[in-house]
């Protein structure tokens, strides 16, 4: 089976290559947010009976600027955004003096009356009964100011007010609001969310980099060239994990064109610009990739990118570290074996609790497949054990269901398993092949390994065909990819996945099959089996020729 093209590989865009990015209409940012923009005006229009929005937005000032912004030309009344996590600045406070004067503050809310405040998720979950004291407020009933100090008696120091509130944060900060109080999300609180990324094509890659061009004048940042700006959306489709896509985040945009600036010295921006600024974030952020690769160059953890092995295949991982601000790829040995037994497939990850449930679904769906592909009367005569080998954490995910059925039958036909092939996918129970995530990193994991120990010319990764449309690969793949020394398959199936990784077809009308070696062992096993005791079966495997 023939490899893929190096073009689709990475992003390849249908853009005008003679214009600059300032020749772009500057596009402002509501112009790109449809969704965000009808639920503005309707909470406008809604008045005090819609007093709460919450808006899952990236958790950022210049998110909420913007948000604010858009308000404020939609309606007369005063539109405030505040980053204070003080309920303090919230709700105001009092004090009582020692000569029992009584010192007191206006809040922001108690300021906004009649208006709108934006503010940020986290002043709620920093104190979360500020949460309930807001719902009551805006429910129009009075809510205590904040007592400072412990001095004098306690005044009784409550205020009404009509302001409504825009609440904005990312999904995971708005599931916390739900959980403190379920009546965050109900039916009296509008929701809506701020679109990341949009589809770029030749209709719509005009508004996006006019708003590219917006962000870049706002902040004061230079031109960018045509070459410059295939460049930087290629970047973006690796952000969006999707080659016709392009990131909305305006902290993104402006955080790469300002490093880029830095390599042009203010000057126009260049390609080399853009993959300078690339180049200097990925060493910033690779010393964990590093450490992981000089571990595997080391022989520390075994992986072989040449020859070929019975039940050891070649899986790829995405890591993930807490604190760690991008995952990467890793390549993991995957292994088999089989014995005598009663047909029992032993997850060793998820025996030793180390596997995720849908690692251990993934198992499942693998072993429903090839036991419906042998079309068996009876449970198999060999039991079998599959292991992530060197693995010290929790293996979680079905996409490497397609890696370990590659080990399975193998172990059961005998068949080797080419060691320079890697293989990433998801199976079915039919046998299809289904698209898995963090594609980018895992084919960049391996390629690595694989240039670090010597690239032969016949070493790549088999992936899903439905994977290829979340191709971004960094230029050193695509370099190789190219000049036809690093290889990339994609597969429907796990007819045409075999073949490549084996050397042998899956099943078919020939008699050198993988299917009927197994057939062929097990009735073999079964013949030396019958009427055989233990003491004879021994003797027979310990006196063979």
């Amino acid at each position: 089976m023939k490899s893929i093209d190096w073009q689709l590989a990475t992003p390849q865009h249908e853009i005008d290559s003679s214009r600059t990015l300032f020749q772009y209409t500057e596009t402002p940012f509501i112009s790109l947010q449809p969704r965000l923009e009808a639920t503005l005006k309707r909470f406008v229009v809604l008045g005090n009976r819609a007093p709460l929005l919450a808006i899952n937005s990236s958790d950022t000032v210049l998110s909420r600027s913007e948000i604010t912004s858009v308000l404020s030309s939609l309606t007369d009344l005063p539109v405030l955004h505040s980053e204070t996590l003080s309920a303090e600045e919230l709700f105001g406070s009092y004090t009582v003096t020692n000569t029992g004067e009584l010192q007191s503050s206006i809040g922001l809310l108690e300021q906004q009356h009649c208006g709108y405040l934006v503010i940020s998720a986290n002043a709620l979950l920093v104190q979360p009964t500020t949460l309930l004291a807001i719902r009551s407020l805006l429910a129009g009933e009075a809510v205590s100011k904040v007592r400072s100090g412990q001095n004098g008696f306690a005044a009784n120091q409550c205020f009404t007010s009509s302001v409504r509130v825009v609440v904005v944060g990312d999904r995971s900060q708005l599931a916390d609001l739900d959980y403190l109080d379920p009546a965050f999300s109900s039916s009296h609180t509008m929701f809506t969310e701020v679109e990341m990324d949009m589809r770029i094509d030749p209709n719509t890659a005009t508004a996006y980099l006019g708003y590219v061009a917006n962000v870049a004048r706002r902040a004061q940042l230079p031109d960018m060239s045509p070459a410059a700006i295939d460049n930087f959306l290629t970047a973006g489709a690796r952000v969006c994990e999707e080659q016709h896509f392009a990131p909305l985040s305006s902290s993104w945009i402006q955080s790469l064109l300002t490093e880029a600036a830095i390599e042009s010295n203010s000057n126009c921006i260049e390609s080399k610009h853009i993959e300078a600024a690339l180049e200097a974030r990925y060493y910033r952020e690779s010393y964990l990739p590093n450490r992981a690769l000089d571990d595997i160059l080391d022989g520390q953890v075994l992986i072989q990118t040449e020859g070929k092995q019975v039940g050891q295949v070649n899986g790829l991982t995405v890591i993930d570290i807490p604190g760690h601000p991008v995952s990467y790829g890793e390549p993991a040995r995957i292994s088999c074996v089989i014995h005598f037994g009663d047909g029992d497939v032993s997850d060793v990850e998820r025996k030793a609790e180390l596997g995720g449930n849908l690692h251990a679904k993934g198992m499942m769906i693998m072993q429903a497949f090839l036991s419906s592909a042998l079309d068996l009367d009876e449970p198999l005569p060999y039991s079998a054990s599959i292991v992530f080998e060197q693995s010290y954490s929790e293996v979680d995910g079905d996409s490497a269901s397609l890696a370990e059925l590659c080990a399975f039958v193998s172990a059961l036909s005998g068949y080797e398993i080419k060691q320079n092939i890697a293989v990433t996918g998801a199976v079915d129970q039919f046998g299809r092949v289904q698209a898995v995530g963090g594609l980018n990193e895992k084919i960049e994991g391996f390629f690595y390994v694989c240039a670090h120990q010597g690239l032969t010319g016949e070493q790549g990764v088999i992936l899903p065909k439905s994977n290829l449309r979340h191709l971004s690969l960094h230029k050193d793949v695509v370099d190789a990819i190219k000049q036809g020394k690093f290889h990339i398959w994609s597969v429907e199936d796990v007819h045409q996945a075999l073949p490549i990784i084996t050397g042998q077809q899956f099943s078919g009308d020939c008699e050198d099959t993988i299917l009927n070696k197994i057939a062929e062992r097990i009735d073999r096993l079964n013949q030396h089996d019958l009427g055989e005791t233990l003491f004879e079966r021994l003797k027979r495997m310990l006196f063979k020729d």
